[in-house]
């Protein structure tokens, strides 16, 4: 989790869900930090992906990769705890 203790979110902007994108759940991300961190970690360890990251609705939005066992060994690799989101 994040040590950047600035962990109130003044983005209102949601994410674009695509038909394409792989959506995961990160209740843990918690600020842009957080976001910055899982789209870095995800976008690094699977090059070509796009990844959006929202700590206002908890969802990452990822495109160019179904690995879905992959991009949550990234997430939480990164330090957070990704679940499929509903």
């Amino acid at each position: 989790m994040c040590g950047c203790s600035t962990h109130q979110s003044h983005n209102d902007q949601t994410i674009s869900h695509h038909p394409d994108a792989l959506t995961l759940r990160v209740e843990d991300m918690t600020c842009g930090h957080c976001a910055g961190t899982i789209k870095k970690a995800i976008e690094t360890g699977l090059p070509g992906t796009s990844v959006e990251a929202d700590p206002a609705s908890k969802l990452v939005s990822v495109r160019g990769s179904t690995d879905l066992i992959s991009i949550k060994a990234l997430v939480t690799g990164a330090g957070y705890t990704p679940t499929a989101a509903s």
